[in-house]
């Protein structure tokens, strides 16, 4: 297959990839009601899950060995912009904290990790129900693999239980209300991780908009090949 193939969507992925490691940075300022949206949410949040949609708009084109190689290119750009653009905005004088060098790699760990599995996830589930009903494929396929993707950087980034990968976020692991406003406490990064997880299936949905309005324009969608 042509380079030239891979290009669109290649491109697509490295513009959500690289937008979303400089904008995760970046709490979201404002309440709702009485939750403080800077406690659960930053903007790298709302552009993350679009590697959803260019992961099944390959699939959904050419087919899940596509879609893997696009894969693959997220994931060697998900652990680089970890690596790098933490102390880099630090420098720029973007972000306030610098970040240690063990958790900068423990964060790449977990960044990466959690990107591979869950979008060849998604590319599985899309893959056994790409002949059913047009948008079960991506939602499903979508909602699989925010889940997995949630649960596995989080709990790599933050958990006790990694503490192996590298040091510890000691103000992530302090005990806070949940969602920073319920009776109920729990681990800050917990809060962090419902509070993702929750916009991440809210964008899986609104993005079966701009896939139905893409995908409608290929008359000849890949067959399910390995």
């Amino acid at each position: 297959m042509k380079s030239q193939t891979y290009l669109p969507f290649v491109a697509a992925m490295a513009v959500v990839v690289v937008a979303s490691n400089i904008l995760v940075q970046f709490p979201v300022q404002g309440t709702l009601g009485q939750l403080s949206l800077a406690d659960i949410l930053t903007w790298g949040a709302f552009t993350y899950p679009f590697a959803f949609l260019v992961t099944d708009l390959a699939n959904r084109r050419y087919g899940p060995l596509f879609a893997r190689r696009v894969v693959f290119v997220g994931f060697m750009l998900a652990v680089t912009c970890s690596i790098i653009f933490p102390p880099l905005l630090f420098r720029l004088g973007l972000i306030e904290f610098d970040t240690a060098a063990g958790r900068v790699v423990r964060i790449a760990i977990a960044s990466g990790t959690a990107f591979l599995v869950a979008q060849l996830l998604d590319v599985t589930v899309f893959n056994w129900l790409r002949r059913q009903s047009w948008w079960r494929a991506p939602i499903f396929g979508t909602l699989a693999g925010s889940v997995v993707d949630t649960m596995i950087f989080f709990s790599v980034a933050f958990a006790a239980a990694f503490s192996f990968l590298g040091p510890q976020d000691a103000f992530a692991l302090e005990a806070a209300p949940l969602f920073g406003s319920f009776a109920t406490e729990a681990p800050r990064w917990l809060s962090w991780a419902l509070g993702d997880l929750t916009l991440k299936l809210l964008i899986a949905v609104f993005a079966l908009i701009p896939y139905r309005l893409i995908a409608a324009r290929w008359s000849q969608p890949a067959t399910a090949t390995a």
